[in-house]
């Protein structure tokens, strides 16, 4: 089992329909424009996934509770990095944790929801491109580091 489906199932039915029906209402948002399409797509390769929501809650709150242990020299604060720990290891173990249920709630998701609903908005650039209706810059942007420009470099 992979780990964005250990996290789907670790998330409510609710949650995931939720995180799906957004996606669909967004796809559907910018449908009928190119324009749209791309800044649609720049908006996704801003987004974070839960896993690096997640490492950085647990970072940031690791950090938090070493400073505080050893600036107030209480060596309670320490226990926060160690539970914060558990929780992380506990979720690169099972896919689940105490945050993931709230941060799922936030509607962050997995790097494979993300990946299928740029998929969705790539084919759907290509397809606008086709029609005679849309000029020529619609085209979908080129991968500055796919394959094909790794051959363009090498020339």
């Amino acid at each position: 089992m992979t780990t964005h489906d250990r996290v789907r199932q670790s998330t409510s039915a609710s949650v995931n329909r939720d995180i799906r029906e957004e996606t669909a209402r967004q796809i559907e948002e910018v449908s009928q424009s190119p324009e749209q399409i791309r800044e649609r797509l720049d908006a996704i390769d801003a987004e974070w996934n839960i896993e690096r929501a997640l490492e950085t809650v647990s970072s940031s709150l690791s950090l938090a509770g070493l400073a505080l242990g050893i600036g107030t020299r209480s060596p309670r604060w320490l226990r926060l990095p160690l539970v914060v720990q558990a929780f992380l290891l506990q979720h690169a173990l099972q896919g689940w944790c105490p945050p993931l249920p709230v941060l799922r709630r936030l509607g962050f998701r997995t790097q494979q929801e993300i990946e299928r609903e740029r998929y969705t908005l790539r084919a759907m650039l290509r397809e606008h491109v086709g029609r005679p209706d849309v000029e020529r810059a619609a085209e979908v942007p080129a991968n500055p580091t796919g394959p094909a420009a790794v051959a363009r470099s090498s020339r």
